[in-house]
C-alpha cells in the first residue's frame, strides 16, 4: 500500500481538497466553498498565511490533530456536505444560554485592560490524566506541586490589545486597525501563537503554566472529569455541544460567562470557550507505553477545549480536565488563547 497523501490547496474563495490513495490512484479533486461552516476543519488550524499549497502526510502532520483510518472518508463526506447543506444559521443573540450569566457581547469592559486576577493554587497532590480515553492521557498518576498561582480568565482581547499597544507586536488576525472586534472586549483573545503567548505573560510579570500546574487549577484534587464534576453539562462551558444543541454557528463568549462551570479552585472556562497554550513540550506521561514519533519537544501542550468542533470525528467533547492537544509553537487560529501563571 502505498502512503495516503491529503493534498490541499487554498486559493480565494475556495479550498479545493482532493485525497490521494495508493500511487496511481486518486478520486477526483473536490471544490467546496470556503464560507461552508466545515471548511474549518482546515482554516481552524491553518491560517491562509502558513499554506496555500500543502502536502500532508497523514501519518505525520494531519494525523497530530485526525485519526488516520478517518481522514479520507471525512473529507469525501464533506464534499457531499457542501452539496446539500447549507450554512448554519446565524446566532440568534436575542435567544439565552442556559447557564449563560453575561450578554454574549457588549460594549464595555468588566475585566478591564490590567492583567488578570490570580488565584492560589496550594501545595500538595492531585490526580492527573485518565485510563478512560485515549492512549495519551494516560496512565493517571498523582503529581505534586508546591504552591503557585494562575489567573482566573483567560486573557482577553482587551488585555491584549494593552500589550500589543505597549510593544508593538503584530495584532492577531481577527483584529481590524489594531483593535478587536466590537462587542468583545471581554473575549478570550484568539489568533496567538505560543510565542505571542509567552511574550504576554512575560511582558505582565507573569509566565505560562506547565499542563500540570494547568490541570491542577482544573481539576482539584478529586479526579473528577470536569471542572464542576463528573457529569457533562450543556450549561456549565462554551463548547461545541452547546452550539449543536441551538443549531447555531458557535464563536467565543466572555471569560467568566458560566459560573456553574468553575473549577473547585474558582478558574472559570478551563473548558471550552478557547484552547489553552502551556509551557510543556507534548511528551509521554510516566508509565505510558503506547510510544508515538509525536512526543518529545516538537509540539507544545494545549489544554481545556475550546467553543470549536472538529468535523473530523467531532473531538468537540473535549471539556475533559484531563484532555491535551499539541500544536506548533507557530500555530494561531480561531480557538487558540491561553492564561497565564506565576511561581509561589
Amino acid at each position: 500500500m502505498g502512503r495516503n497523501v491529503f493534498k490541499l490547496y487554498l486559493i480565494p474563495g475556495l479550498c479545493v481538497c482532493a485525497m490521494l490513495g495508493v500511487v496511481g490512484a486518486a478520486t477526483p479533486p473536490v471544490t467546496v466553498s470556503a464560507t461552508h461552516p466545515r471548511v474549518t476543519l482546515c482554516t481552524s488550524c491553518h491560517s491562509e498565511s502558513n499554506f496555500s499549497a500543502l502536502d500532508m502526510s497523514l501519518t505525520e502532520h494531519c494525523a497530530t490533530c485526525h485519526d488516520q483510518g478517518e481522514i479520507a472518508g471525512k473529507l469525501l463526506q464533506l464534499a457531499a456536505a457542501t452539496a446539500t447543506e447549507s450554512a448554519a444559521p446565524a446566532s440568534d443573540q436575542s435567544r439565552p444560554i442556559a447557564g449563560m450569566g453575561l450578554p454574549r457581547y457588549y460594549a464595555d469592559s468588566r475585566i478591564g485592560d490590567q492583567p488578570n486576577e490570580m488565584i492560589s493554587i496550594p501545595e500538595g497532590e492531585f490526580i492527573m490524566g485518565s485510563d478512560e480515553r485515549l492512549s495519551d492521557e494516560g496512565p493517571q498518576h498523582v503529581v505534586k506541586l508546591g504552591l503557585y498561582f494562575i489567573d482566573k480568565y483567560e486573557v482577553t482581547n482587551l488585555q491584549y490589545k494593552k500589550f500589543i499597544d505597549a510593544t508593538q507586536r503584530r495584532s492577531p488576525a481577527h483584529f481590524e486597525n489594531r483593535t478587536f472586534p466590537p462587542g468583545k472586549a471581554d473575549h478570550p483573545v484568539v489568533y496567538v501563537s505560543w510565542m505571542d503567548a509567552d511574550a504576554y505573560c512575560q511582558w505582565a510579570g507573569k509566565r505560562l503554566p506547565t499542563d500540570q500546574e494547568w490541570e491542577k487549577a482544573a481539576r482539584g484534587t478529586d479526579g473528577r472529569r470536569f471542572p464542576w464534576g463528573m457529569e457533562f453539562g450543556l450549561d456549565k462551558a462554551n463548547t461545541p455541544q452547546l452550539w449543536k444543541d441551538r443549531g447555531e454557528q458557535g464563536d467565543t463568549l466572555p471569560v467568566g460567562a458560566f459560573e456553574g462551570g468553575k473549577s473547585p479552585y474558582g478558574l472559570y472556562d478551563v473548558s471550552g470557550n478557547v484552547w489553552e497554550w502551556t509551557a510543556s513540550w507534548y511528551e509521554a506521561y510516566p508509565g505510558n507505553t503506547n510510544q508515538t514519533q509525536n512526543y518529545g519537544q516538537t509540539y507544545k501542550t494545549l489544554k481545556g477545549g475550546s467553543w470549536w468542533d472538529c468535523s473530523f470525528y467531532q473531538c468537540g467533547i473535549s471539556a475533559p480536565t484531563y484532555n491535551r492537544a499539541f500544536f506548533l509553537k507557530s500555530t494561531r487560529n480561531s480557538s487558540f488563547g491561553f492564561r497565564c501563571a506565576k511561581d509561589g
